[in-house]
């Protein structure tokens, strides 16, 4: 009785055994290759339980999540034959599980490696076409795009999608970098100097424009000002004259009051004239006539 619960035992063992081995997970972030004898016969497994051979099969797994390969600056020249420090990166995920382990055999620093020498061989070739004018200024971010698609199309050969490029900074050597400084603040110089000299001659055409204007204002201005006075002017002498036609001696008796009032506005006022002086008839006679 005590041998057929061992070999139960055993049975039961081997059972759990076989059912352990045949069984296996794959995670969300990961990628798995199942072998049979050493070779690849399925790699699209999706996140969850999964059951294989015991023996026959094995599984390897494989970060299947965006890995990043930061290198470290290198050197360029560019069309001058001038050094260029290049600092980069690169973002990349397995896309083909089969052509990535018979390449890499599976080894994130292997394709690191390799990547690492696409990106090289494309950045000295973009750079050995531009100047530094060219790669500092405006042609980044084509040379990045470019690196993309060349480096995308050489590594999906190795089961690896290229995500992103990035050149993170572009250096220049100490004496590139005095040079093209200098360069560059007497370029500035120039075009500061000739906006300057464009800005005083637009000063002077719009501030002579301006006095002229002024002047030609000025002129139209008293000219109508005095064509306005004058026949102000020819008005009221008009209109004097109407007053005076229609009674002459009380107009003449008019301003001779209004000049009493003028004259003699003040006690130290002094005037010296002949008592029988035309100036006085109005005080001898309200008629104005002399006796």
């Amino acid at each position: 009785m005590g041998a057929n619960k061992s070999l139960i035992g055993i049975i039961l063992a081997l059972v759990v055994a076989i059912a352990w081995g045949s069984l296996f997970t794959v995670k969300e972030w990961e990628r798995a290759a199942l072998f049979k004898f050493g070779e690849i016969v399925r790699t699209d497994y999706e996140p969850g339980l999964h059951f294989k051979i015991p023996i026959v099969n094995n599984i390897r797994k494989f970060d299947g999540r965006i890995q990043t390969l930061d290198a470290d600056p290198e050197r360029y020249l560019t069309a001058e034959k001038k050094n260029v420090i290049v600092d980069s990166f690169v973002k990349w995920r397995i896309d083909d599980v089969a052509p990535y382990y018979t390449t890499m055999g599976g080894d994130t620093v292997r394709a690191n490696i390799r990547l690492s020498q696409i990106i090289k061989d494309g950045l000295r070739s973009e750079f050995g076409k531009r100047t530094i004018q060219d790669v500092i200024s405006g042609e980044r971010k084509k040379i990045m795009d470019i690196l993309l698609v060349n480096t995308a199309a050489q590594a999906k050969e190795f089961g690896i999608r290229v995500v992103d490029v990035r050149i993170k900074r572009i250096d220049l050597p100490e004496d590139i970098s005095n040079s093209v400084y200098r360069r560059m603040e007497a370029e500035r110089a120039r075009t500061a100097k000739d906006l300057r000299s464009k800005g005083a001659e637009a000063a002077e055409r719009i501030r002579a424009d301006a006095d002229r204007q002024r002047t030609v204002i000025l002129a139209e201005a008293y000219r109508e000002a005095e064509q306005t006075r004058g026949q102000g002017d020819a008005k009221a002498a008009e209109i004097y004259a109407n007053a005076f036609n229609q009674d002459p001696e009380f107009y003449s008796f008019y301003r001779s009051l209004n000049a009493y009032k003028a004259t003699f506005k003040s006690e130290n006022d002094i005037l010296v004239l002949e008592p029988d002086s035309d100036f006085f008839r109005y005080f001898k006679s309200v008629q104005g006539k002399t006796k």
